[in-house]
């Protein structure tokens, strides 16, 4: 190419639209997106796949324009306004982009690096190294859309402000246009985005809900729900329902590592199209417990579900073998959507629905004699945690009515788990409170953690959290607080260097949460085989010795 094309192409250049575009850009806006470019590359709490990364890259690197510009313009309106020489801002410009092209390039290796470690600590395969250029061209898409869409809200906003001027002062007229224009995105988004986004979801979640999990046939043992003898119709209890009734263990199966004879446990299941409101889903799963005569089992399990109705197996079989399939558990479905969708579309009927189920078993148990109930205990995982646990008041009131209860991973917007992690004792750590002395709840990542001294009297409440589940510690508030959880040591599989950054830390966890179940049991949001330990903790059932615990923890894990 000779230096006369040379030249042409660069005065095309600077006469079009992406060199204006270039010159449109602020250059503390651009430092601060650098900064949020490497920041975004520090390690979180699990190992993120390239194209999350890019995205979380991506919107971190607009928010740091944004937040750069801020600072610019709130200088400015302070009256600070340096009149710089035309060689300074080429000087300016020439060390952002020697900052840019050191730290840019410095950062994508040392955030593979990082990957790398947090993958070993939560056992994930090691892949190798991933494309980190391809990190960089997607993460730059991303942070080009997202600011282009703020500069289109802004030109809204300007129009709207060059409109009302002409009717009220210009300061009103502009408060009016930005506050216009942040009701018609919220209005957008919560309204007609995520609307639509759970309108199909809930379409193609009620259509997958009539199919059947591999090898999950019809049940013909009269103590589980969906068989000839139950009130409830195999079709009816939605796909998760029917794999939770054939999926707990057989007679024969407990007989076999127990060598003491057994029964068949009971599983109780309602579907949500099986009555009009959860509680009239609740009475059924009530009535299929009055007639398989679980309340006379030895225990009884209410379990709330995540949305679509799935329970953990991993926390629901251990009871089974622990008591001779002497046992019931009673559960039911609420939606056909998966947890992520649930939570974006309906917070409340989680809770109506773990307070539906709680309060219709409840009624009836506490009218048997004292003496001839069966222990009752809750557990619920994830969202089923979150809408369990809104059967009682406080930690008190579940105290006062029931004998055990296991919550597994708690997202971090339970209200009840909230509010008894911030009243605990001072001195213990957020991601494993000591609660009033620990005399009825203990905190636990695995069950070593309930072993804390002191005395652990009946009945036993646990929460299960491992340090570095995502569910467990996203909240909005990362955004601009750093919890306490981030001021404390962290947890045993938790990367050291992992730090709280404003806006940052927020997006890493947001997208962390995705395959936060991609990890081994014992890490992110993977909850296995350590609920026999748990359970036996809790419960303390006859006739069981710790080798005997360790033996079934052994087979669940294995």
């Amino acid at each position: 190419m000779t230096t006369r094309q040379t030249a042409r192409i660069g005065s095309l250049w600077r006469g079009s639209r992406g060199d204006r575009y270039c010159r449109a850009l602020h250059p503390v806006g651009l430092l601060f997106a650098v900064v949020f470019f490497a920041l975004s590359m520090t390690p979180s709490l699990l190992p993120r796949v390239w194209y999350l990364q890019s995205v979380a890259t991506g919107i971190s690197v607009a928010i740091g324009y944004g937040v750069g510009c801020l600072i610019a313009w709130v200088v400015r309106l302070c009256g600070v306004s340096p009149d710089w020489s035309e060689q300074w801002r080429r000087r300016g410009w020439w060390a952002l982009a020697v900052a840019a092209a050191v730290a840019i390039p410095l950062f994508l290796i040392l955030g593979s690096w990082w990957q790398q470690i947090v993958r070993k600590l939560v056992g994930v395969e090691d892949s190798g190294r991933p494309l980190y250029i391809a990190v960089l061209v997607v993460s730059l898409v991303v942070a080009v859309a997202v600011l282009a869409l703020g500069r289109l809200l802004r030109r809204a906003s300007q129009a709207l402000t060059r409109w009302g001027k002409q009717y009220v002062p210009k300061p009103v007229a502009r408060i009016a246009s930005v506050i216009v224009v942040a009701l018609l995105v919220v209005f957008a988004v919560n309204g007609a985005l995520i609307r639509g986004i759970v309108a199909v979801a809930e379409s193609s979640a009620s259509t997958a809900d009539r199919g059947n999990h591999e090898g999950v046939e019809k049940p013909t043992a009269a103590e589980l729900s969906g068989s000839d003898a139950s009130n409830e119709e195999w079709d009816s209890l939605g796909q998760e329902g029917r794999r939770f009734v054939v999926s707990g263990v057989s007679p024969d199966e407990i007989t076999e590592f127990t060598g003491r004879p057994a029964v068949q446990p009971i599983r109780a299941y309602a579907g949500v199209e099986s009555a009009d409101t959860v509680e009239g889903v609740a009475e059924r799963v009530v009535a299929e417990l009055d007639r398989t005569g679980a309340f006379s089992r030895a225990v009884l399990a209410v379990a709330t579900t995540t949305g679509r109705g799935w329970v953990n197996e991993n926390v629901a079989r251990p009871l089974e073998y622990l008591y001779d399939g002497n046992s019931a558990i009673a559960s039911m479905q609420y939606s056909f959507l998966p947890s992520p969708m649930a939570f974006l579309a309906d917070r409340q009927t989680p809770q109506d629905a773990g307070r539906a189920l709680f309060e219709a078993v409840y009624e009836v148990w506490s009218e048997l004699p004292e003496d001839s109930r069966p222990k009752l205990v809750l557990f619920g995982e994830s969202l089923g945690a979150y809408g369990g646990q809104d059967a009682f008041s406080g930690a008190q009131d579940m105290i006062a009515r029931i004998d055990g209860a296991l919550w597994v991973g708690n997202p971090n917007f339970t209200p009840q788990w909230a509010r008894i992690t911030a009243g605990r004792d001072a001195g213990s750590r957020e991601i494993l409170p000591v609660v009033d002395g620990a005399e009825h709840v203990r905190f636990a990542s695995s069950s070593g953690d309930l072993d804390i001294g002191g005395s652990w009297e009946e009945p036993r409440i646990v929460y299960w959290q491992h340090a570095s589940d995502p569910i467990v510690w996203w909240s909005p508030d990362l955004i601009l607080n750093r919890p306490d959880w981030l001021r404390e040591p962290r947890g045993a599989d938790v990367d050291p260097g992992v730090q709280w950054f404003p806006f940052v830390t927020f997006w890493q966890l947001t997208f962390d949460q995705v395959f936060s179940t991609n990890v081994d049991d014992g890490h992110g949001h993977s909850y296995g085989a350590d609920a026999v330990n748990m359970w036996a903790d809790i419960l303390e059932p006859p006739g069981w010795t710790d080798a005997d615990v360790e033996r079934l923890y052994e087979k669940m894990a294995g």
